[in-house]
């Protein structure tokens, strides 16, 4: 059985404010996209990764890993125009004829957990689509289209984070289809043909590094792993 991790990059990091890309921005002194990279190879020093850049950034991500000696092992794909194209692209660097299962990652996503790495690949031996999430803390309303809202009730949502986790032949057959505007992360994808999705627990450090802010929680998680280490 192989296994794969794609990670996808295609930010341009607009919400942070700065003209880098937001998979490139130091934390705690390394690139965000090198810690992520580094999580997954921790998990598995043999797992196949396969790393989704946009064709414009390949050359500064190239200069960043000469000036990090960064030597970590990964084939490297052409992002797309959508995170469906650059889905589909990483996908495209796994043969046909793989047997196996391939993690689907958020490549500004550097703090999933080992554990939940491993929980997500342990339950695609029963299960062809696993995905980690998390209960609701906060309180949830629903916002109609005149503006009005009420309160919904939070256990009957998750929220959801990557890597989502397939059956290799099961997502390359559901990247095969036409993109629409309902396919809003890997696993919609996959549930469109009628698959269904398992779901795992996740992290609650495994945040999604989109504003300044999350930046500032980034600086803090990397303390307290040093700190338990």
């Amino acid at each position: 059985m192989e296994k794969y991790a794609i990670i996808v990059a295609g930010g341009k990091g607009l919400r942070m404010g700065g003209e880098v890309p937001k998979q490139f921005l130091p934390v705690a002194g390394l690139p965000v996209l090198m810690r992520t990279i580094k999580r997954f190879h921790a998990y598995d020093p043999t797992l196949k990764i396969i790393l989704v850049l946009p064709k414009e950034q390949q050359a500064y991500w190239q200069r960043l890993c000469e000036e990090y000696q960064f030597t970590d092992d990964y084939q490297l794909a052409n992002g797309g125009a959508t995170r469906f194209q650059s889905s589909k692209n990483g996908l495209q660097l796994i043969p046909d004829n793989a047997d196996g299962y391939v993690a689907i990652h958020d490549g500004v996503r550097p703090f999933v957990s080992i554990d939940t790495i491993l929980r997500c690949f342990e339950a695609t031996l029963t299960s062809q689509a696993v995905i980690p999430v998390l209960n609701v803390n906060d309180t949830l309303r629903h916002i109609s289209q005149d503006g009005s809202g009420e309160n919904v009730q939070r256990s009957e949502y998750r929220l959801v984070q990557t890597p989502q986790v397939f059956d290799i032949s099961l997502v390359k057959r559901a990247y095969q289809q036409e993109e629409n505007d309902g396919f809003t992360d890997d696993a919609s994808v996959v549930e469109s043909l009628g698959q269904k999705v398992e779901m795992v627990e996740g992290n609650r450090e495994n945040i999604k590094l989109t504003t300044p802010f999350d930046l500032k929680v980034a600086e803090v998680i990397c303390q307290n792993e040093s700190n338990h280490k």
